[in-house]
């Protein structure tokens, strides 16, 4: 029985293994390019490690598709056989990643409460309590099982980036602030607490001073894995879209976003199709773009990992005029809804499936049943999860919408209420009343 760099108990005499977990830890927290770097060589020195596997099963589960749900569940198998032979926080993660592998989410998130009650300094298993959280769009249990763990962690700044993108969440932007640029002042390359004061100054429409707040960090994302690289690539050039410097937002897709993706990732394919339809709803030209991104999306037809990933691809199979694709991935997700685990079944069946309709509508000009799909869920679409800044965007195809039927009244009331906590909200009437003069 040895310690990790967390100071906690692992179960394994290997200081070998413990040296990659500490690597593998740091290289989760940071979102770094060299995780499965670390557990190859942990599951190498050795392979009877509960933790390292499970680890890996998390991982390859984060990957949000089925070639890593298969790898995942190889590592989970793994971890599963030394249960009786490990640490109660050891079982208990391990169990918390086998609630996820079946989507069982609601008990997954049980256990890393339980973990950060019992084991405060264990980050991984708060890192992944906040990521569930965050696609159920709990922004009040993300926030706080971040700050149950901090007086733990006084001196780990990656706590303080956790406690900022959590406050983001839940409007709280000057505090959030403070926690983030805190992170980044005791450890510059912090790419996340980078994110959440981004997204603060994005909120409060200060354009120019988030170009230079990203881009005088930028050279630290090398470090990132792609999916942190594009996204910080891809605020950056939300930032420039408010400058209205169209051509450097399609410089930034083709060089640092779609560019530098990892073009398998769901998570990439995401960002590359929310900043092409954003500049479409701009009137921009994209060209070839929407058909070239569409070839690697096939694979997601059937998979329906996260409802807030399937609106962006059934948008994009429409979009680039794969009208039979997209009925099809609409039918499964009808049939998905069905047998996915019941903590899961409304948000799939009440809120992404008609959202889905409305997104396809859009995309085919078809401006009346993307208000009436729209309207009525814009309140509800938090519990497909996201950020506020990526759920900007239906509320944007919403309005756009409107603006092309002639329904020139302005936003809903909840819109409205939107933009009393957050700028998105309201530039959203501003952005799509100069797309309306672009129409005319």
């Amino acid at each position: 029985m040895l310690e990790d760099a967390q100071g906690l108990e692992v179960t394994t005499d290997s200081p070998v293994a413990i040296a990659a977990i500490n690597c593998f830890t740091d290289q989760a927290l940071s979102y770094g390019k060299d995780v499965e770097v670390a557990l190859n060589q942990g599951i190498a020195a050795d392979p009877t490690c509960a933790m390292i596997h499970a680890y890996a099963a998390a991982h390859f589960l984060s990957k949000e598709n089925a070639i890593g749900w298969k790898k995942a569940n190889r590592h989970l198998q793994a971890a599963q056989q030394y249960l009786a032979e490990i640490t109660n926080r050891e079982r208990l993660y391990v169990h918390a990643i086998a609630a996820w592998s079946v989507k069982a989410i609601n008990r997954a998130i049980a256990l890393h409460e339980a973990i950060a009650d019992k084991f405060p300094r264990d980050l991984i298993s708060v890192q992944q309590g906040q990521y569930h959280y965050f696609y159920l769009g709990d922004q009040e249990r993300l926030l706080k099982i971040a700050e149950k763990v901090l007086p733990a962690n006084r001196e780990n700044h990656y706590v303080y980036g956790m406690v900022a993108f959590g406050l983001e969440q839940c409007h709280r932007l000057v505090e959030a602030e403070i926690m983030g640029r805190t992170a980044v002042a005791m450890n510059r390359h912090d790419p996340w607490a980078q994110h959440a004061v981004a997204h603060v100054i994005e909120t409060q429409g200060r354009v120019d001073e988030g170009i230079a707040w990203m881009e005088s960090l930028a050279d630290t994302w090398e470090n990132c894995n792609s999916m942190l690289y594009t996204h910080n690539w891809w605020h950056v050039a939300l930032y420039y879209l408010e400058q209205g410097d169209e051509q450097k937002v399609l410089d930034l897709y083709d060089t640092h976003v779609w560019g530098r993706a990892q073009k398998e990732s769901p998570k990439d394919q995401v960002g590359a199709i929310s900043l092409l339809l954003r500049l479409e709803l701009r009137g921009i030209d994209v060209g070839e773009r929407w058909q070239k991104l569409s070839a690697y999306l096939l694979p997601r037809l059937h998979e329906h990992a996260l409802a807030f990933q399937d609106l962006h691809f059934i948008y994009a199979f429409a979009k680039a005029g794969h009208s039979d694709w997209a009925t099809q991935m609409e039918i499964s997700m009808q049939k998905h809804a069905e047998i996915v685990h019941p903590s899961l079944r409304q948000s799939w069946s009440v809120v992404a499936i008609p959202a889905a309709r409305g997104m396809v509508a859009h995309a085919n000009r078809d401006w009346s049943t993307a208000i009436a799909e729209l309207k009525s869920l814009l309140p509800r679409l938090h519990q497909i999860g996201g950020s506020h800044a990526q759920r900007a965007l239906f509320e944007q195809v919403y309005l756009d919408a409107q603006l092309h039927e002639g329904q020139t009244h302005g936003p809903t009331p909840f819109l409205k209420k939107r933009s009393a906590t957050h700028r998105h909200a309201a530039s959203i009437q501003t952005r799509s009343a100069a797309i309306s003069k672009n129409k005319v």
